[in-house]
């Protein structure tokens, strides 16, 4: 008779894991420790929006009515139940002090929670502009479900909005309240609609691309104030107002210019922070039982806004705490996609580049395509794609890969198909090597 296997861990108390922070980047984490070793851990998570967890990156197809809540909700709360998590979910959840001392940490309604092991995910916060008129009624934010909701209201009871910021959430957000009825102003900073991701040339063709849909923009253009209205308007916004005198009516002002990583936190708990949360390579922090990813950490120098790199830092993470190996993070270059229905546009690494650098480009005015591809020492370093995005991946690849590209550069502009062949066959057949 064959002798029975021992679970080792039977009878042992299982390591305290605690989590603050229930979106993105914390919930992927929790994803991966239930495939690893989730029998390690007795698991409590504090969020304070309340829900479970939810699909951020949807809140613009949300905000347009393509989506409700439950179309975007990726583990509810029956989820948690299921793999015996505890959640602690609500505005009185949220975490406001961490004891390193006695290792526990407390919420607002005075909830306490032990830890062994603790994760700060804290995310991000939006940036608000520190000028005249930003605490008005009618002045917000697009950051989570409850601003959605606000913006959906507000929609339906006025007529004119300014958007500021004509990154991806801004002409995310105007695209969705254009859909609502509004009539929708864009006010940037930069000549250059998405000036991070996308050249002068792509820049324009987005931009002509959405006044056709309705948008108006106001570019180079510096935002000074947001004026108060009188009478049944007062304390509510009436206008904005430009540095060159323009005046732009509006009953509702949207601030997308930009987020910043939300760390406070762990800056009293005393961790060691610059622009974030600092963390190595295996997502620690300086304190031992203390871990941070996702929006809220530094890694390196860098600070995070999209979703990939946050789930690379979830795997990663799950990794060293189910003590699996010695996975480490890296940074690598991250795609950017916008989420307009009918807009195609895909940007990754140096797009722009330099003296060192030379671009091959493709253009077709006649269907709106642009596409460039930024190269040096003769491998990929960037690309920025308009109207045909079907090779982004291929470029990413390119470039992650540092693949050298001499023996397909007159083919490379036209993408994957043409260029695929003779990567095989170079593969098969190296130079220098017989068949």
């Amino acid at each position: 008779m064959p002798t029975p296997v021992q679970n080792p861990n039977l009878g042992k108390a299982k390591t305290k894991l605690v989590l603050i922070g229930n979106g993105m980047a914390g919930a992927k984490l929790l994803e991966e420790l239930v495939e690893t070793n989730f029998d390690h851990y007795e698991i409590t998570v504090f969020g304070n929006e309340p829900y479970g967890n939810y699909n951020r990156i949807m809140l613009s197809p949300l905000l347009a009515g393509d989506k409700n809540l439950d179309d975007i909700i990726i583990n509810g709360r029956e989820w948690y139940d299921e793999h015996q998590i505890t959640l602690h979910a609500g505005a009185d959840k949220e975490v406001v002090e961490i004891d390193r001392i006695h290792k526990k940490v407390i919420t607002k309604d005075g909830t306490t929670a032990e830890y062994d092991r603790l994760v700060i995910a804290t995310g991000s916060k939006p940036f608000i502009l520190p000028i005249e008129g930003s605490n008005l009624e009618g002045v917000m934010s697009f950051r989570d479900v409850a601003d959605v909701n606000a913006m959906i209201k507000a929609a339906n009871q006025n007529k004119k909005a300014v958007v500021i910021g004509a990154g991806l959430l801004g002409l995310e957000a105007a695209m969705g309240l254009s859909i609502r009825g509004m009539d929708v102003t864009v006010v940037h900073s930069n000549s250059v609609p998405l000036n991070r991701q996308l050249d002068a040339e792509a820049g324009e063709l987005l931009k002509a691309e959405l006044e056709e849909r309705g948008l108006s923009f106001e570019m180079d253009a510096k935002t000074e104030s947001i004026v108060a209205g009188s009478g049944d308007k007062a304390g509510k916004v009436q206008a904005v107002k430009i540095a060159d005198g323009r005046i732009i009516e509006a009953d509702i002002v949207i601030m997308a210019i930009g987020i910043r990583p939300n760390f406070k936190l762990a800056q009293d708990a005393e961790l060691h922070c610059e622009k974030g949360i600092v963390v190595s390579d295996t997502l620690q922090t300086f304190d031992p039982s203390i871990y941070a990813l996702g929006e809220c950490i530094q890694h390196r120098g860098d600070t995070f806004g999209l979703v990939a790199p946050l789930y690379d830092q979830a795997k990663v993470l799950a990794n060293h705490l189910s003590e699996h190996g010695v996975a480490q993070y890296a940074t690598l270059p991250t795609a950017t996609k916008l989420k307009v229905t009918g807009i195609s546009l895909y940007s990754v690494g140096d797009f722009v580049g330099d003296e060192h650098t030379e671009s091959l480009v493709y253009r077709d005015k006649s269907k709106s395509i642009y596409k460039k591809v930024t190269l040096k020492d003769q491998k990929v370093i960037g690309a920025v794609l308009y109207g045909d995005t079907l090779d982004g991946p291929f470029f990413q690849e390119l470039l992650d890969n540092e693949q050298d590209i001499q023996s397909i550069r007159p083919q490379l502009i036209f993408g994957r198909a043409l260029c695929e062949p003779i990567l095989a066959e170079l593969k098969e057949n190296p130079v220098g090597v017989s068949a």
